[in-house]
Formats: C-alpha cells, structure tokens, sequence
C-alpha cells in the first residue's frame, strides 16, 4: 500500500488551483501527493467567467476579456464600465492543460484516473479506497460533493443555478464583441428568477446561457426552447450550434467546514466554495486556495479552518428572501444595479468591502423583504425552519 502526505479525492478547480499553489510556493517539494479523480481533465468541460483587476495571473489563460457588461429587464437597460476590472472567460481545458503541464513535471506529484469509492478516517492516517486499489495520507483534501448533507435539511435555504449554454456561430450580426450581457431579466420570469448571459466573442460568435435561480430544475428542452426564443427577439434567422454546456451549482450557506475533520478537509463546493448568493466559483477559489496553503504550513487541525462572517449573513438573508419568494431576484439585483456603482457592487461581491461600504449596497435594495427576513433569520433563530 502506498503512503502520501496528501491526498487529493477529486481534481476539479478547488483541488487543481491549490495544487498549482503548492508548486509554485516551492515549500512541498518534499511532501508525496496524489489526486484520484474518475474524469481525465482532458476536455472543455465547463466556462468560468468572473470579474478582474486587469492583467491579473489568470489574465494569460483567459479566451476573452470585457470591459462593459450589459445588466438589463423590462423596464431599463444599463451599460456597466467595469473599469478597473475587467470580465474574464476561461475555458476550463485551458486551465487543466496550464496545471497539469506544471504537475507533470514535478517528481512528487502524482494523478490516477480512478474513481474514489470510500474515506476512512484513523487517528494517525486516512485510508482511501478507488475502484482497484486502496492507498493511506496523513491527509486527505476533497472535492466530492455529498449532496445529501446539504439537501436532505430544512434549517439552510438551497437554491440552484442551473443552465443550458449554447455556443453559436449566426449569419446575423448581432452581438457586442466588446460587451458581455452580465443579467439579462427581459426574459419572462415565469414567477422565478430567470435571466439569459451572453458572452460574445465575435459579432457573430456567442455564448448564450439560459439561467435560473431557483429550487427546482425544468425539463432540458425547455431551457433550449427559452434560447431560441431569445435568438429570434435578436434577429437571428440562421445560425449553428458549435458546443453546448450545461450545469447546475449549489447556492447556499449551509455550514460544509462543520464536516471538517482533523485529518480530513472538504474544498471547493464540497468545502462551501462556491459564492452562496451567485454561485461563482473561480475568484473565491483563487482567494481560498491561498488561504489553504498557509493553513498547510501552520495549522493541524482542518475542523477549525472556517467561520461564519457578515458576508455568510448577507447571503444567508438572500437566499432565504430568494426560496421563500423566488419571483423577486429580478427587483433585488435590479434594484442594486439599475444605479448603483458597478464596481463598488463587484467588489462587496468579492467580499472586500468595508461595513459602511456594506451599507451603500444593502441599501439600493428593497426594504421590506431583508427586514422580513432579517426578523426571521436574526431574531427567532429557534423558530427559523424553511417548512415555517
């Protein structure tokens, strides 16, 4: 049986991204580590986009960059100038093959495509099992997600962000190549909280993603059908479908580091990642890998890596406003964006803000539905329970 200091179960971004870290701090040159993961990380299967300083580190993997982001709904239409950030596209093969050509060169590091089947905690190692073979670590670091933690539970609110994407090449020329639909919420709500994302890469060329909010996911066909509903209000007439892309991301604020354990550590969504109140991924992951990192170095214990911030309450009050009323995310992002100063709004997004700065974006949002939720989150915590 083979020993490692670290175990990686599951190489998605989170665990990918702080092994990139690892090597480039040159301070685990000396530790063995593995990452098991069941796909090979050899395909576009996925497109992470977030906003930027500009000429950031991700800034040379990066298909395409904005400077302006449309936010637009039925009643007005906003270009955002982003400056000084800029909206990044990264697809994901790009930045596998920007990892895994740096792990493939480091004689300590190692990759099997095999599917994880079990985790077994000791007092002084961790064994895991895959599908052929059953190997040990001092620690295991993972990314698979146990969905039943968090959905089979009635204190945090769950919502998802699921779409369908659709990559087009049209005949028409009908897209800003210099500017993104950041929320798009012209398209009818259907008593949710829906919105179409375009990300175009020529006047002819795009993304198209059909995105939903909400607690229940809708048949395939109808987020295609919502799609070429949106094309035709465009004036496309013609156009091919070159790729498509679909997923579905947990927004909640569900304690996942309570799972944490001395020798076992949970990452990426698994580990509460992902943003709650947006659902984006990458920048948090960057921030929290470089957190992960001097955790390494310092700290033995994984069970008391996290806490609960002001952060974590501002979008425990969104998503609870969001599960019990979903038809209201089109006022409550509008409302933030319709005057509000973009950057300032990114930049709370990324949690940077000060507590006065706090106020400024709490405030453009309508009133009555944060202090509903404010008295039922803060005020009677024994009686908060989403079947109430």
């Amino acid at each position: 049986m083979k020993h490692y200091d670290y175990i990686f179960t599951g190489s998605g971004l989170s665990a990918l991204m702080t092994v990139y870290k690892m090597i480039l701090s040159e301070q685990f040159k000396d530790k063995k580590i593995l990452l098991l993961d069941e796909n090979l990380k050899n395909k576009n299967d996925r497109t992470w986009c977030f906003w930027e300083n500009k000429n950031s580190e991700w800034s040379k993997i990066s298909s395409k960059t904005w400077d302006f982001a449309l936010f637009k709904n039925t009643d007005f239409s906003r270009t955002l100038t982003l400056e000084p950030y800029e909206y990044l596209q990264i697809r994901s093969v790009d930045f596998y093959t920007l990892v895994f050509d740096l792990i493939s060169k480091q004689d300590n590091i190692t990759f099997l495509n095999e599917k994880v089947t079990d985790i077994n905690e000791l007092d002084t190692h961790v064994f895991v099992k895959t599908e052929t073979q059953e190997c040990s670590a001092g620690r295991v670091i993972n990314s698979i997600v146990n969905v039943g933690a968090f959905i089979n539970q009635h204190k945090y609110a769950v919502i998802q962000q699921h779409f369908v994407g659709w990559f087009v090449e049209t005949e028409e020329a009908v897209f800003d190549p210099n500017q993104c639909t950041f929320m798009d919420f012209s398209v009818d709500q259907k008593n949710n909280t829906r919105f179409m994302y375009v990300l175009p890469t020529s006047t002819t060329e795009a993304l198209l993603e059909y995105t939903l909010f909400s607690k229940d996911l809708l048949p395939f066909a109808e987020y295609e059908e919502e799609i070429k509903s949106y094309l035709k209000n465009l004036g496309v007439k013609t156009f091919k479908i070159t790729e498509k892309e679909q997923g579905n991301i947990p927004m909640t604020c569900y304690p996942f580091w309570e799972k944490n354990t001395k020798r076992v550590l949970n990452i990426g969504t698994a580990g509460g990642w992902t943003k709650a109140s947006t659902g984006y991924t990458f920048k948090k992951t960057d921030k929290k890998s470089s957190e992960l990192i001097k955790l390494f170095l310092q700290q033995n214990d994984y069970s008391k890596l996290y806490k609960k911030d002001k952060f974590w309450f501002y979008d425990l009050l969104l998503l609870d406003i969001l599960y019990r009323n979903n038809a209201l995310g089109s006022s409550i992002f509008s409302s933030l964006f319709k005057k509000g100063d973009p950057n300032l709004i990114f930049k709370f997004l990324d949690e940077e803000t000060s507590l006065w700065q706090d106020f400024q974006v709490i405030l453009k949002c309508p009133k009555l539905p944060f202090i509903k939720s404010l008295f039922r989150v803060a005020f009677l915590p024994k009686k908060f329970n989403l079947k109430s």
